[in-house]
């Protein structure tokens, strides 16, 4: 049952900014995690602010640069579908495409996507863990199969559940936010917080902060992209495991390359060691193995998912080989 709230609906992006600045206000976009937070009280909630009457945060366009310029209330469904983006931006398609159900992703936006809250089963249940207050982060000891193997700092070991952040990620996206004290992007690579810097924050948005929208450079000549995604069920599951690779080739030699990790840490985990290990190289068999076990690099997996250190082998190795082939 959901609790007792107000419910506005600003008609500009200043008063949705004045809105949200209380106590206690909640932005409503596409609604599909915000409404599993009230019902399962996960935070508590005065005031919910739709952003339903932005027409402005709507929409896709190509940018002067030749970039891609996304609404934060666009769905995943108009995301996974644009033209531009199935040519040009072929791993965020993928990713937007493997989010939940059909259903999901014609109502859920890009922007709530990325600011979706964890999925962790002590966080979204009765446990006061450390991430809602308490002292303590259960995974630990605890059933902790699906949680994070990177980033978890000794103290809280969620991962990530978006989709289409690790592929904005390895495209080096930028969110425009909207707050209080004006307009500021951030880089995607600092957007998301870690447990060691904030065990109580997933996002750097501060009270009154909106993402208005996605802003994607220009791929270079020569770049190919891919995500990759795997789950226990073909649908609706959370990723165990997910990989997305934006690689800029020069013929057959990698001059440039990001690789972003999904189901693996509580931020969208960027793989340093395997863009070393591909950087300015062909990728042979050798170079491909080579990378596939890089992945590993600074893992830290807990009793019951340490599965997912092969599980991300395989993958790098596969997608690489795939990369090369096209």
């Amino acid at each position: 049952m959901l609790p007792s709230f107000d419910y506005v609906r600003p008609k500009s992006v200043p008063a949705a900014v004045a809105q949200l600045s209380a106590a206690g206000a909640w932005a409503h976009a596409g609604g599909t995690d915000l409404m599993g937070c009230l019902r399962e009280r996960i935070f508590p909630v005065g005031k919910v602010v739709s952003l339903s009457a932005l027409p402005e945060l709507r929409g896709m366009s190509e940018t002067a640069e030749g970039g891609l310029r996304i609404g934060a209330l666009t769905s995943l469904h108009t995301v996974a579908e644009h033209p531009l983006v199935l040519k040009r931006f072929r791993g965020l398609a993928q990713a937007a495409a493997e989010v939940g159900s059909p259903q999901l992703r014609n109502q859920g936006t890009i922007g709530g996507n990325l600011c979706q809250k964890p999925r962790c089963w002590y966080y979204r249940t009765d446990f006061t863990c450390l991430r809602k207050g308490g002292g303590t982060c259960f995974a630990v000891d605890g059933e902790n199969q699906f949680h994070g193997i990177f980033g978890g700092g000794g103290t809280c070991f969620i991962v990530h559940p978006s989709d289409t952040a690790p592929a904005l990620t390895a495209f080096n996206a930028t969110a425009r936010v909207a707050g209080p004290k004006g307009v500021r992007d951030v880089p995607l690579d600092k957007f998301f917080v870690l447990p060691e810097v904030d065990v109580q924050r997933e996002t750097v948005l501060a009270r009154g902060e909106i993402v208005t929208e996605i802003r994607i450079p220009p791929p270079g000549p020569g770049t190919r992209s891919s995500y990759r995604k795997v789950r226990a069920r073909r649908s609706w599951d959370f990723a165990l495991a997910g990989v997305a690779l934006t690689l800029r080739f020069d013929g057959r030699r990698v001059i440039s390359g990001r690789v972003v990790l999904s189901g693996a840490a509580p931020v969208p985990w960027r793989s340093t060691a395997v863009e070393q290990a591909i950087r300015g190289r062909e990728l042979t068999a050798d170079v491909i193995a080579a990378a596939a076990r890089a992945v590993s690099s600074g893992a830290e997996p807990l009793a019951k998912n340490g599965y997912k250190i092969p599980l991300f082998q395989g993958m790098i190795e596969e997608e690489l080989t795939r990369a090369a082939s096209l």
